[in-house]
């Protein structure tokens, strides 16, 4: 399991519409821009079977300093929260079910 860059997504969106690599980045920076505006704005997004953004209040608290063990107030904020749709959801459980099929002595999958 490794990391994919924006780099990578357009480079695989890239070749699989066969549209040219600007064309794709500019697309993808397009909705990655209005991802951020509507959620800055407080909307909701939802994307049938892959997932929802929305915006949650944390309220404040008193949070301690490990260092000095000192009491230190956290105001409240904003963060977003992601709940995952239904076809993210089945292809992470069965990646953690090949994940869990791997031998352990070998690294190598079993064949069932």
């Amino acid at each position: 399991m490794g990391t994919i860059t924006k780099k990578d997504l357009v480079d695989r969106i890239a070749s699989q519409t066969d549209l040219k690599r600007s064309d794709v980045r500019e697309v993808i920076q397009a909705f990655l821009d209005n991802v951020i505006d509507e959620l800055g704005d407080g909307n909701r997004l939802e994307f049938r079977d892959f997932g929802v953004f929305e915006i949650r209040e944390r309220a404040a608290r008193m949070a301690q300093n490990p260092r000095t063990l000192e009491r230190v107030p956290v105001p409240a904020r904003k963060t977003v929260k992601f709940k995952v749709g239904r076809l993210m959801k089945r292809a992470v459980d069965e990646e953690v079910a090949a994940d869990a099929v791997v031998s352990e002595g070998t690294g190598e999958l079993s064949a069932h």
